[in-house]
Protein backbone atom coordinates (compact mmCIF):
# COMPACT_ATOMS: atom_id res chain seq x y z
CA UNK A 1 0.00 0.00 0.00
CA UNK A 2 1.47 3.43 -0.89
CA UNK A 3 0.14 6.62 0.28
CA UNK A 4 0.35 10.24 -0.44
CA UNK A 5 0.71 12.81 2.71
CA UNK A 6 -1.59 15.19 0.62
CA UNK A 7 -4.85 14.81 2.99
CA UNK A 8 -7.97 15.79 1.13
CA UNK A 9 -11.84 16.12 3.29
CA UNK A 10 -13.33 14.08 0.29
CA UNK A 11 -12.04 10.25 -0.67
CA UNK A 12 -13.64 8.17 -3.13
CA UNK A 13 -12.48 4.66 -3.70
CA UNK A 14 -12.32 3.54 -7.13
CA UNK A 15 -11.86 -0.41 -8.70
CA UNK A 16 -8.32 -0.13 -10.98
CA UNK A 17 -8.95 -2.10 -14.19
CA UNK A 18 -7.19 -2.22 -17.30
CA UNK A 19 -10.08 -0.36 -19.05
CA UNK A 20 -9.72 3.21 -19.22
CA UNK A 21 -13.11 3.87 -16.68
CA UNK A 22 -10.42 3.59 -13.56
CA UNK A 23 -8.13 6.74 -15.29
CA UNK A 24 -11.40 9.00 -16.06
CA UNK A 25 -12.57 8.93 -12.90
CA UNK A 26 -9.34 9.61 -11.32
CA UNK A 27 -8.77 12.52 -13.89
CA UNK A 28 -12.34 13.84 -13.13
CA UNK A 29 -12.19 13.96 -9.34
CA UNK A 30 -8.22 14.20 -8.75
CA UNK A 31 -8.45 17.84 -10.17
CA UNK A 32 -11.56 18.67 -8.12
CA UNK A 33 -9.29 17.86 -4.80
CA UNK A 34 -11.20 14.42 -4.26
CA UNK A 35 -8.79 12.60 -2.82
CA UNK A 36 -9.20 9.11 -5.07
CA UNK A 37 -8.23 5.45 -3.55
CA UNK A 38 -7.51 2.99 -6.27
CA UNK A 39 -7.78 -0.65 -5.33
CA UNK A 40 -6.92 -3.71 -7.67
CA UNK A 41 -5.33 -6.70 -7.90
CA UNK A 42 -3.49 -6.47 -10.67
CA UNK A 43 0.24 -3.94 -9.57
CA UNK A 44 0.48 -3.05 -13.28
CA UNK A 45 -2.84 -1.89 -13.45
CA UNK A 46 -2.73 1.61 -15.43
CA UNK A 47 -4.69 3.75 -13.04
CA UNK A 48 -1.63 3.09 -10.30
CA UNK A 49 0.53 5.21 -12.49
CA UNK A 50 -2.54 8.28 -12.95
CA UNK A 51 -1.19 11.75 -11.62
CA UNK A 52 -4.28 11.63 -9.59
CA UNK A 53 -4.12 8.45 -8.11
CA UNK A 54 -3.81 9.28 -4.14
CA UNK A 55 -3.31 6.03 -2.98
CA UNK A 56 -3.25 2.38 -4.04
CA UNK A 57 -4.32 -0.82 -2.22
CA UNK A 58 -3.79 -4.32 -3.81
CA UNK A 59 -6.83 -6.72 -3.44
CA UNK A 60 -7.92 -9.86 -3.99
CA UNK A 61 -8.84 -10.94 -7.49
CA UNK A 62 -12.90 -10.87 -7.48
CA UNK A 63 -12.38 -13.87 -10.23
CA UNK A 64 -11.26 -16.37 -7.07
CA UNK A 65 -12.34 -14.57 -4.22
CA UNK A 66 -15.20 -12.64 -4.65
CA UNK A 67 -15.85 -12.47 -0.56
CA UNK A 68 -12.28 -11.56 0.10
CA UNK A 69 -12.56 -8.49 -2.73
CA UNK A 70 -16.13 -7.69 -0.87
CA UNK A 71 -14.81 -7.74 2.74
CA UNK A 72 -12.01 -5.28 1.61
CA UNK A 73 -14.27 -2.76 -0.08
CA UNK A 74 -16.41 -2.69 3.52
CA UNK A 75 -13.70 -2.29 5.15
CA UNK A 76 -12.78 0.71 3.04
CA UNK A 77 -16.22 2.24 3.25
CA UNK A 78 -15.37 2.43 7.08
CA UNK A 79 -12.44 5.25 6.87
CA UNK A 80 -14.70 8.47 7.61
CA UNK A 81 -12.88 10.27 4.76
CA UNK A 82 -14.75 7.88 2.29
CA UNK A 83 -17.85 9.19 0.37
CA UNK A 84 -18.32 6.21 -2.29
CA UNK A 85 -17.34 3.81 -4.14
CA UNK A 86 -17.26 4.12 -7.96
CA UNK A 87 -18.38 0.53 -9.67
CA UNK A 88 -16.06 -0.08 -13.08
CA UNK A 89 -16.85 -3.92 -13.65
CA UNK A 90 -19.47 -6.35 -12.74
CA UNK A 91 -18.04 -8.00 -9.84
CA UNK A 92 -17.96 -4.50 -8.50
CA UNK A 93 -21.60 -3.72 -8.65
CA UNK A 94 -22.62 -6.72 -7.87
CA UNK A 95 -21.03 -7.12 -4.56
CA UNK A 96 -22.30 -3.07 -4.13
CA UNK A 97 -25.90 -3.73 -4.21
CA UNK A 98 -26.17 -7.83 -2.61
CA UNK A 99 -24.95 -5.52 0.74
CA UNK A 100 -26.01 -2.03 -0.15
CA UNK A 101 -27.57 -2.44 3.36
CA UNK A 102 -23.83 -3.11 5.06
CA UNK A 103 -22.44 0.28 3.09
CA UNK A 104 -25.17 2.26 3.19
CA UNK A 105 -24.24 2.69 6.98
CA UNK A 106 -21.32 4.33 5.77
CA UNK A 107 -21.12 5.98 2.21
CA UNK A 108 -23.41 7.42 -0.15
CA UNK A 109 -25.00 4.53 -2.73
CA UNK A 110 -25.83 5.82 -6.01
CA UNK A 111 -26.31 1.70 -7.50
CA UNK A 112 -29.58 -0.15 -7.92
CA UNK A 113 -30.68 -2.46 -5.33
CA UNK A 114 -30.10 -5.95 -5.67
CA UNK A 115 -33.03 -7.45 -7.63
CA UNK A 116 -32.89 -4.61 -9.93
CA UNK A 117 -29.54 -5.40 -10.30
CA UNK A 118 -30.47 -9.25 -10.94
CA UNK A 119 -33.13 -8.18 -13.27
CA UNK A 120 -30.35 -6.68 -15.94
CA UNK A 121 -27.76 -9.35 -15.61
CA UNK A 122 -30.08 -11.71 -16.06
CA UNK A 123 -30.62 -11.03 -20.19
CA UNK A 124 -33.55 -13.31 -20.28
CA UNK A 125 -35.38 -11.09 -17.40
CA UNK A 126 -34.24 -8.25 -19.06
CA UNK A 127 -35.67 -9.06 -22.20
CA UNK A 128 -39.02 -9.58 -20.98
CA UNK A 129 -38.94 -6.65 -19.51
CA UNK A 130 -38.40 -4.39 -22.41
CA UNK A 131 -40.84 -6.37 -24.14
CA UNK A 132 -43.22 -5.52 -21.49
CA UNK A 133 -42.51 -1.47 -22.74
CA UNK A 134 -42.55 -2.15 -25.99
CA UNK A 135 -38.68 -1.78 -27.06
CA UNK A 136 -37.30 -3.93 -29.28
CA UNK A 137 -34.89 -6.98 -28.56
CA UNK A 138 -33.29 -9.42 -30.86
CA UNK A 139 -34.88 -13.12 -31.36
CA UNK A 140 -33.74 -15.04 -28.44
CA UNK A 141 -34.74 -18.21 -26.56
CA UNK A 142 -33.01 -20.58 -24.18
CA UNK A 143 -30.50 -23.22 -25.61
CA UNK A 144 -32.98 -26.62 -25.85
CA UNK A 145 -35.36 -24.26 -26.64
CA UNK A 146 -33.77 -22.83 -30.09
CA UNK A 147 -35.06 -25.12 -33.16
CA UNK A 148 -33.29 -23.28 -36.20
CA UNK A 149 -29.72 -23.74 -36.29
CA UNK A 150 -30.02 -23.44 -40.15
CA UNK A 151 -29.66 -19.95 -40.23
CA UNK A 152 -27.19 -17.69 -38.50
CA UNK A 153 -27.54 -17.32 -34.35
CA UNK A 154 -24.38 -16.41 -31.46
CA UNK A 155 -24.72 -18.32 -28.31
CA UNK A 156 -24.59 -16.45 -25.53
CA UNK A 157 -24.22 -16.17 -21.18
CA UNK A 158 -27.78 -15.74 -20.16
CA UNK A 159 -25.96 -13.84 -17.30
CA UNK A 160 -23.51 -10.86 -17.77
CA UNK A 161 -22.06 -12.41 -14.55
CA UNK A 162 -21.52 -15.67 -13.40
CA UNK A 163 -21.29 -16.00 -9.36
CA UNK A 164 -20.29 -19.21 -7.62
CA UNK A 165 -22.83 -20.16 -4.80
CA UNK A 166 -20.76 -19.38 -2.06
CA UNK A 167 -19.20 -16.17 -3.56
CA UNK A 168 -15.78 -17.87 -4.12
CA UNK A 169 -15.38 -16.25 -7.66
CA UNK A 170 -16.84 -14.90 -11.20
CA UNK A 171 -16.82 -15.39 -14.45
CA UNK A 172 -17.91 -14.20 -17.68
CA UNK A 173 -18.53 -16.67 -19.80
CA UNK A 174 -17.59 -17.16 -23.70
CA UNK A 175 -19.74 -15.87 -26.99
CA UNK A 176 -19.88 -18.89 -29.76
CA UNK A 177 -20.84 -18.09 -33.01
CA UNK A 178 -23.43 -20.40 -35.17
CA UNK A 179 -22.66 -20.83 -38.57
CA UNK A 180 -25.69 -22.21 -40.28
CA UNK A 181 -26.06 -26.06 -40.36
CA UNK A 182 -25.96 -28.46 -37.45
CA UNK A 183 -27.46 -28.00 -34.09
CA UNK A 184 -24.32 -28.00 -31.09
CA UNK A 185 -24.16 -31.16 -28.94
CA UNK A 186 -26.09 -28.54 -26.11
CA UNK A 187 -24.58 -31.02 -23.21
CA UNK A 188 -21.07 -29.90 -23.81
CA UNK A 189 -22.30 -26.10 -24.08
CA UNK A 190 -23.85 -26.05 -20.55
CA UNK A 191 -21.08 -27.49 -19.16
CA UNK A 192 -18.57 -24.99 -20.42
CA UNK A 193 -20.48 -22.17 -19.44
CA UNK A 194 -21.99 -23.27 -16.31
CA UNK A 195 -25.85 -23.09 -16.81
CA UNK A 196 -28.15 -23.16 -19.83
CA UNK A 197 -27.30 -20.15 -22.38
CA UNK A 198 -29.24 -18.20 -25.13
CA UNK A 199 -29.33 -18.49 -28.61
CA UNK A 200 -30.21 -15.51 -30.81
CA UNK A 201 -30.27 -13.94 -33.63
CA UNK A 202 -27.28 -12.85 -35.68
CA UNK A 203 -27.22 -9.32 -36.36
CA UNK A 204 -25.05 -8.09 -39.24
CA UNK A 205 -24.21 -4.74 -38.98
CA UNK A 206 -21.12 -3.95 -36.39
CA UNK A 207 -22.61 -0.57 -35.39
CA UNK A 208 -23.56 -0.34 -32.30
CA UNK A 209 -25.44 2.11 -30.13
CA UNK A 210 -25.34 3.24 -26.63
CA UNK A 211 -27.74 5.05 -23.93
CA UNK A 212 -25.67 6.20 -20.99
CA UNK A 213 -27.27 7.69 -17.70
CA UNK A 214 -26.90 8.65 -14.42
CA UNK A 215 -30.58 8.01 -12.56
CA UNK A 216 -31.73 9.25 -9.29
CA UNK A 217 -34.25 6.85 -8.09
CA UNK A 218 -36.26 6.83 -11.03
CA UNK A 219 -35.26 9.98 -12.56
CA UNK A 220 -32.61 10.64 -15.28
CA UNK A 221 -30.16 13.07 -14.17
CA UNK A 222 -27.38 12.69 -16.99
CA UNK A 223 -27.72 10.91 -20.39
CA UNK A 224 -25.60 10.67 -23.22
CA UNK A 225 -24.97 8.81 -26.40
CA UNK A 226 -22.76 7.31 -28.99
CA UNK A 227 -22.77 5.33 -32.10
CA UNK A 228 -19.60 2.89 -32.17
CA UNK A 229 -18.08 2.95 -35.39
CA UNK A 230 -14.73 0.40 -34.97
CA UNK A 231 -14.76 -2.29 -31.98
CA UNK A 232 -11.46 -4.60 -30.49
CA UNK A 233 -11.75 -6.71 -33.94
CA UNK A 234 -13.47 -6.25 -37.45
CA UNK A 235 -16.52 -8.51 -36.08
CA UNK A 236 -16.80 -5.75 -33.04
CA UNK A 237 -16.31 -5.94 -29.60
CA UNK A 238 -15.35 -3.55 -26.97
CA UNK A 239 -15.10 0.06 -28.46
CA UNK A 240 -11.85 1.31 -29.96
CA UNK A 241 -13.61 4.38 -32.37
CA UNK A 242 -16.98 5.83 -31.99
CA UNK A 243 -18.71 9.38 -31.97
CA UNK A 244 -21.64 10.89 -29.74
CA UNK A 245 -24.74 11.34 -31.18
CA UNK A 246 -28.13 12.38 -30.06
CA UNK A 247 -31.11 10.24 -31.60
CA UNK A 248 -34.62 10.62 -29.90
CA UNK A 249 -35.59 7.30 -30.65
CA UNK A 250 -32.15 5.74 -28.68
CA UNK A 251 -33.04 8.00 -26.03
CA UNK A 252 -36.23 7.15 -25.86
CA UNK A 253 -35.58 3.23 -26.01
CA UNK A 254 -33.37 3.61 -23.32
CA UNK A 255 -35.37 6.08 -20.89
CA UNK A 256 -38.54 3.81 -21.17
CA UNK A 257 -36.62 0.47 -19.90
CA UNK A 258 -34.69 2.16 -17.02
CA UNK A 259 -38.12 3.68 -16.55
CA UNK A 260 -39.97 0.52 -16.39
CA UNK A 261 -36.94 -0.33 -13.48
CA UNK A 262 -37.47 2.70 -11.56
CA UNK A 263 -33.59 2.80 -11.61
CA UNK A 264 -31.11 4.06 -9.38
CA UNK A 265 -27.36 4.30 -10.21
CA UNK A 266 -25.44 4.02 -13.82
CA UNK A 267 -26.36 2.38 -16.70
CA UNK A 268 -25.11 1.96 -20.18
CA UNK A 269 -27.99 0.31 -22.50
CA UNK A 270 -26.74 -1.24 -25.55
CA UNK A 271 -28.29 -1.65 -28.99
CA UNK A 272 -27.74 -2.89 -32.50
CA UNK A 273 -30.04 -1.12 -34.79
CA UNK A 274 -32.10 -4.02 -37.14
CA UNK A 275 -34.17 -3.54 -40.11
CA UNK A 276 -34.72 0.23 -38.74
CA UNK A 277 -35.38 -0.58 -35.18
CA UNK A 278 -33.22 -0.30 -31.83
CA UNK A 279 -33.11 -3.23 -30.67
CA UNK A 280 -31.74 -4.18 -27.13
CA UNK A 281 -28.44 -6.13 -26.62
CA UNK A 282 -27.43 -5.56 -22.32
CA UNK A 283 -27.66 -3.01 -19.83
CA UNK A 284 -24.38 -2.75 -17.72
CA UNK A 285 -25.21 -0.96 -14.64
CA UNK A 286 -21.79 0.49 -13.86
CA UNK A 287 -19.30 2.46 -15.69
CA UNK A 288 -18.38 1.70 -19.31
CA UNK A 289 -14.88 1.19 -20.96
CA UNK A 290 -15.51 4.19 -23.11
CA UNK A 291 -15.89 6.69 -20.28
CA UNK A 292 -13.49 8.77 -20.99
CA UNK A 293 -15.01 9.72 -24.09
CA UNK A 294 -18.03 10.29 -22.24
CA UNK A 295 -16.31 13.28 -20.33
CA UNK A 296 -14.69 14.81 -23.31
CA UNK A 297 -17.67 15.18 -25.28
CA UNK A 298 -19.22 17.47 -21.78
CA UNK A 299 -20.92 15.17 -20.10
CA UNK A 300 -18.60 14.48 -16.53
CA UNK A 301 -20.44 10.99 -15.25
CA UNK A 302 -17.64 10.52 -12.16
CA UNK A 303 -18.34 13.89 -11.23
CA UNK A 304 -21.82 13.70 -11.17
CA UNK A 305 -21.90 10.49 -9.50
CA UNK A 306 -19.71 11.98 -7.22
CA UNK A 307 -22.32 15.07 -6.59
CA UNK A 308 -25.23 12.02 -6.07
CA UNK A 309 -23.12 10.13 -3.34
CA UNK A 310 -22.78 12.99 -1.46
CA UNK A 311 -26.28 14.59 -1.53
CA UNK A 312 -25.70 17.93 -3.62
CA UNK A 313 -27.47 18.59 -6.65
CA UNK A 314 -26.43 16.91 -10.37
CA UNK A 315 -26.00 19.47 -12.72
CA UNK A 316 -26.93 19.22 -16.06
CA UNK A 317 -24.46 19.34 -18.77
CA UNK A 318 -24.74 19.15 -22.95
CA UNK A 319 -22.51 17.43 -25.11
CA UNK A 320 -20.55 17.82 -28.38
CA UNK A 321 -22.41 16.00 -30.98
CA UNK A 322 -20.66 14.75 -33.70
CA UNK A 323 -17.28 14.59 -31.56
CA UNK A 324 -15.41 11.55 -32.06
CA UNK A 325 -12.60 9.98 -29.57
CA UNK A 326 -10.29 6.18 -29.94
CA UNK A 327 -8.84 3.82 -27.73
CA UNK A 328 -5.53 3.90 -29.45
CA UNK A 329 -5.16 -0.30 -28.33
CA UNK A 330 -8.39 -1.07 -29.71
CA UNK A 331 -7.07 0.72 -32.89
CA UNK A 332 -4.45 -1.39 -33.06
CA UNK A 333 -6.14 -4.38 -32.10
CA UNK A 334 -9.01 -3.80 -34.88
CA UNK A 335 -6.29 -3.52 -37.68
CA UNK A 336 -4.83 -6.87 -36.12
CA UNK A 337 -7.61 -8.73 -36.59
CA UNK A 338 -7.61 -8.29 -39.85
CA UNK A 339 -4.70 -9.83 -40.31
CA UNK A 340 -5.12 -12.33 -37.90
CA UNK A 341 -9.46 -12.99 -36.80
CA UNK A 342 -11.01 -15.41 -38.55
CA UNK A 343 -15.02 -14.47 -37.99
CA UNK A 344 -17.26 -17.14 -38.69
CA UNK A 345 -20.43 -14.60 -39.90
CA UNK A 346 -18.76 -11.01 -40.21
CA UNK A 347 -16.98 -10.47 -43.54
CA UNK A 348 -13.64 -9.52 -43.20
CA UNK A 349 -12.92 -5.77 -44.35
CA UNK A 350 -9.68 -4.78 -46.93
CA UNK A 351 -6.59 -4.69 -44.46
CA UNK A 352 -5.37 -1.68 -46.76
CA UNK A 353 -7.76 0.43 -47.13
CA UNK A 354 -9.07 -0.20 -43.80
CA UNK A 355 -5.90 1.05 -42.44
CA UNK A 356 -6.18 4.49 -44.21
CA UNK A 357 -9.50 4.80 -42.73
CA UNK A 358 -8.17 4.40 -38.63
CA UNK A 359 -5.27 6.81 -39.60
CA UNK A 360 -7.60 9.82 -41.26
CA UNK A 361 -9.89 9.35 -38.52
CA UNK A 362 -7.10 9.77 -35.62
CA UNK A 363 -5.77 12.65 -37.67
CA UNK A 364 -9.30 14.30 -38.04
CA UNK A 365 -10.45 13.08 -33.88
CA UNK A 366 -7.33 13.38 -32.10
CA UNK A 367 -8.94 12.35 -29.06
CA UNK A 368 -7.58 9.66 -26.92
CA UNK A 369 -9.42 7.70 -23.70
CA UNK A 370 -5.71 7.20 -22.13
CA UNK A 371 -3.35 9.87 -23.89
CA UNK A 372 -3.09 13.39 -22.79
CA UNK A 373 -0.76 15.96 -21.96
CA UNK A 374 -1.00 16.25 -18.57
CA UNK A 375 -1.09 12.78 -17.20
CA UNK A 376 0.65 10.37 -19.53
CA UNK A 377 1.61 7.62 -17.15
CA UNK A 378 -1.29 5.84 -17.47
CA UNK A 379 -0.78 5.52 -21.25
CA UNK A 380 2.48 4.15 -21.17
CA UNK A 381 1.65 1.82 -18.47
CA UNK A 382 -1.02 0.65 -20.59
CA UNK A 383 1.09 -0.09 -23.76
CA UNK A 384 3.79 -1.56 -21.50
CA UNK A 385 0.92 -4.19 -20.39
CA UNK A 386 -0.21 -4.49 -23.92
CA UNK A 387 2.72 -5.74 -25.27
CA UNK A 388 3.75 -7.57 -22.20
CA UNK A 389 0.40 -9.85 -22.61
CA UNK A 390 1.08 -10.13 -26.16
CA UNK A 391 4.58 -11.49 -25.43
CA UNK A 392 2.91 -13.82 -23.01
CA UNK A 393 0.42 -14.96 -24.90
CA UNK A 394 2.90 -16.33 -27.94
CA UNK A 395 5.60 -18.11 -25.40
Amino acid sequence: MVESSKRRPDAVVVPGIEAPSTVACLRSLGPRDVRTIVVSEDETTPGFASRYCDETVLAPDPADDLEGYGDLLLDLAHRPAVRTIVPVREPDVYLLAKHKDAFAEHVGTPWPDFDQLRTVQDRKRLFDVAREVGVGVPETRLLNEWDDWDREAVIKSRYTIVVSDDDDGASYPTVRYHTPGEAPDAETVIEEMGHEPLVQEYMSDPAEYAFFALFDHGSPVATFQHRQIRGYKYSGGPSAFREAVDIPDLEDAGLRLLDRLDWHGLAMVEFKRHDGEFKLMEINPRFWSSLPFSVAAGVDFPYQYHRLSTGEPVEDQSYDVGAAGHLLRGEVGYLYSLLTHDSPLAERPDAVRSAGTVLASIAMHPRFDYLTRDDPRPFVRDVRRTIGLGVQRRV
